[in-house]
């Protein structure tokens, strides 16, 4: 079972996102702004990030480079997840590290999808 962890501060989302997820087999860690989700991607090392960008505390943006100039994280697939849909934003996130990106409402199919290409293209440790 891959353990993804969602970074996101809105609950609704939460709480849709996490059990369409947990459905589909994976086990999902929740933080709910950037410090955290910085703190668990370094302690937990996730098989894969679903980032939020417009986060509290510390953005998307920020947290998707910090974890890109970790050692223990460099290599974790991220995907922007947001609200925040005009192509500057698309392309601000790509220029963080981010591999993929999905505005706001997600079409999960299609998330699903790209969630298993990046895992199954992820060598394993």
């Amino acid at each position: 079972m891959a353990k993804i962890l969602y970074i996101e501060d809105n609950e609704d989302n939460i709480y849709m996102m996490s059990r369409r997820l947990q459905r589909k087999g994976y086990e999902v860690l929740i933080a709910r702004d950037g410090a955290d989700g910085l703190a668990q991607a370094k302690s937990r090392v996730p098989a894969l990030i679903l980032m939020d960008l417009g986060l509290p505390v510390i953005d998307g943006w920020e947290v998707t480079r910090q974890l890109r100039e970790a050692p223990e994280t460099a290599a974790v697939p991220i995907v922007a997840l947001s609200a925040h849909a005009m192509p500057e934003d698309r392309e601000r996130a790509f220029a963080a590290g981010c591999d993929d990106f999905f505005a706001k409402p997600v079409n999960f199919p299609r998330l699903i999808d790209r969630i298993d290409a990046l895992l199954n293209a992820t060598p394993k440790t």
